[in-house]
């Protein structure tokens, strides 16, 4: 039907353009957007085809009635014959069940009286996991059903032997599997295979004359099946349906001509919606590639231009050409949730070349400074407040990854203040616990500043225990645990707090906190790279590699001005971001106006 062509090329852009964030990408990564809009798209093509909108009826094709009976009388021989069972009485469909209107020449039928439903053996002949082999009969299980195909990837085996023992559960071509638990809904088309079985979380769906094992294979994908799905679920913690309740699901049957057009009309559209969302997810990855490509020349050429002396209005340099071009973009360029993350990395990362602000020449040095938090340390070890702690290597040429602005100076972590670790008292003192001290733990490390935790701790566990407090304005740092393998949480304290054992606080002063914190913040992809990971997936952060970490320094003043020119940036990110969220909840609502409006 012209009319659907036309729904899918008038409202091309909103298809395309409506993307949904996922909401967690797993262990492994994966795709972190979904594109929604053709997802969309292919649920509405489902939903017009089964309810006889996709393509016109044919008035000299044979009725559904006549249809029916052919269906009845080859049941009714297979069971006659022992090549079925006797089917179960299937309670008639009242009219309040039907879901919409067919065309005349169609009929609501249920699925378990146009189909023969069959699960797997389920007897003592039931193949467990020790008796399968590398080789013969398939025997297929949920995780094979992989884009309505049996998947021959990784696929189990049993013998013939136990395959002939099998008293069902047995498929063949054209056999259409589906998935009764855990995976609810899933389902294949059986292709290509001369036998095979089934495990006890599918179930077979055999097709009687009549039918187009494709039709019915499309309908399992389309929404009315998951409704019908939602509707039957017996489940509590896993979703569960049971066979008998397969077969009451309502099945809109056509003419068996055009159940064959409308399955060649949905495989045109659905290869359209592949073209779509291949130029989709490709015009995704081109403009990821475009905002990296920018984001490193505007990096590479500030670690080129060492010297950021001249005056804000005297923008001559390569890099303060690259940024101000840049900067005048940020609303085209930066359309992703992604590509805003990546600006401001990238900012985090200016901040600490000394590039966002320029150097006045009458500030205190850096040296200086560095100096001075030096003797104090030593004041402090002579006091015998904090031990003395070990040497830290001096920081080779080699250390350092661009050339610091006039004024600034290179130092190791460790050099700039002393390191505190955490404990936990015991958790059976109850008087160790429920006080005003909050003690943190890496999950508490969601924020840039710490003023609180999900548990706190009492004067007496101070005092008893080997827990140390943590003054504030200090730094936290988590040293162990899975999520160092893709991040690296830091925060700094806005009270007294203690910490747990999988962290460390970095005591320190004569450096701006917040500077402090954006400096580990934008070195965070690095610091996850010391991480040590043993075979057990246990991650840990080892001091002598984070101690070791070597910071650029800028004098103290400039610390201040560059936290203040970040937060401007930061806020013009936070707008960009909100532009973009605002604009992607329109999208998908315009994508289920369409979709929905396309069905009424």
């Amino acid at each position: 039907m012209a009319a659907v062509d036309e729904l899918i090329t008038e409202h091309i852009d909103i298809w395309t353009s409506a993307v949904k964030r996922r909401s967690g990408s797993g262990r492994g990564g994966g795709k972190k957007v979904e594109l929604y809009g053709v997802k969309k798209l292919r649920e509405l093509i489902l939903d017009l085809a089964v309810r006889g909108l996709l393509v016109p009826q044919d008035p000299e094709d044979e009725p559904v009635g006549s249809l029916l009976e052919t269906i009845h009388k080859e049941r009714t021989w297979l069971e006659a014959e022992g090549k079925a069972k006797k089917q179960k009485k299937i309670p008639p469909i009242d009219s309040g069940e039907e879901p919409n209107n067919l065309p005349s020449s169609w009929q609501w039928v249920r699925l378990g009286s146009i189909c023969i439903l069959e699960n797997g053996d389920r007897s003592k002949n039931y193949p467990n996991k020790s008796l399968l082999v590398d080789s013969g009969i398939p025997f297929v299980n949920a995780g094979h059903l992989l884009d309505g195909q049996v998947n021959r990837d990784e696929m189990t085996f049993i013998t013939r032997e136990r395959y002939d023992l099998l008293k069902a559960g047995k498929f063949r071509d054209g056999d259409i599997l589906f998935c009764l638990r855990g995976s609810l809904g899933k389902s294949a088309l059986v292709e290509g295979f001369d036998c095979g079985a089934i495990a006890s979380s599918l179930v077979i769906v055999r097709r009687l004359k009549e039918t187009s094992q494709e039709y019915l294979q499309m309908y399992f994908n389309s929404p009315l099946s998951f409704r019908s799905i939602q509707l039957y679920d017996n489940g509590t913690a896993q979703p569960n349906l049971s066979a008998a309740d397969l077969g009451k699901f309502l099945v809109p049957l056509p003419p068996l001509p055009e159940q064959h057009r409308i399955v060649a009309k949905v495989d045109e559209l659905m290869a359209l919606c592949d073209q779509l969302e291949q130029q989709t997810e490709a015009s995704l990855t081109a403009h990821q590639t475009l905002v990296q490509t920018l984001l490193d020349a505007l990096t590479q050429a500030a670690a080129s231009q060492p010297d950021n002396s001249q005056s804000a209005t005297d923008a001559t340099t390569p890099f303060e050409q690259a940024w101000n071009r840049l900067s005048e973009h940020f609303d085209t360029v930066f359309t992703t949730e992604d590509s805003i993350e990546q600006l401001k990395q990238t900012i985090l990362q200016l901040a600490v070349m000394g590039k966002l602000v320029p150097q006045d020449p009458n500030d205190e040095p850096a040296s200086v400074l560095l100096e001075r938090i030096a003797a104090e340390k030593a004041e402090l070890v002579k006091a015998k407040k904090i031990k003395k702690q070990k040497a830290l290597p001096e920081i080779g040429e080699d250390e350092k990854p661009f050339a610091l602005p006039s004024g600034w100076g290179w130092s190791r972590l460790g050099d700039l203040g002393y390191d505190l670790g955490g404990g936990t008292p015991s958790k059976s003192k109850k008087s160790y616990w429920d006080g005003d001290i909050p003690w943190v733990s890496p999950k508490d490390m969601k924020t840039d500043y710490i003023v609180n935790a999900q548990d706190y701790v009492t004067e007496q566990a101070l005092s008893e225990t080997t827990v140390k407090l943590i003054p504030e304005n200090s730094l936290l740092l988590v040293v162990r645990g899975m999520i160092l393998a893709h991040s690296f949480p830091v925060a700094i304290t806005k009270c007294k707090v203690v910490i747990n054992q999988d962290m460390k606080a970095l005591i320190f002063g004569n450096i701006l906190p917040s500077f402090l914190l954006l400096q580990m913040k934008s070195s965070k992809s690095d610091v996850v790279q010391l991480v040590d990971r043993s075979s057990h997936g246990t991650c840990k952060l080892i001091s002598d590699k984070l101690w070791n970490i070597v910071i650029p320094v800028p004098p103290f003043n400039e610390q201040h001005r560059i936290v203040l020119k970040v937060s401007e940036l930061m806020i013009i990110c936070d707008q960009l971001k909100t532009r973009l969220t605002e604009a992607q909840a329109t999208r998908l609502q315009i994508a289920d106006a369409v979709a929905e409006q396309a069905i009424h």
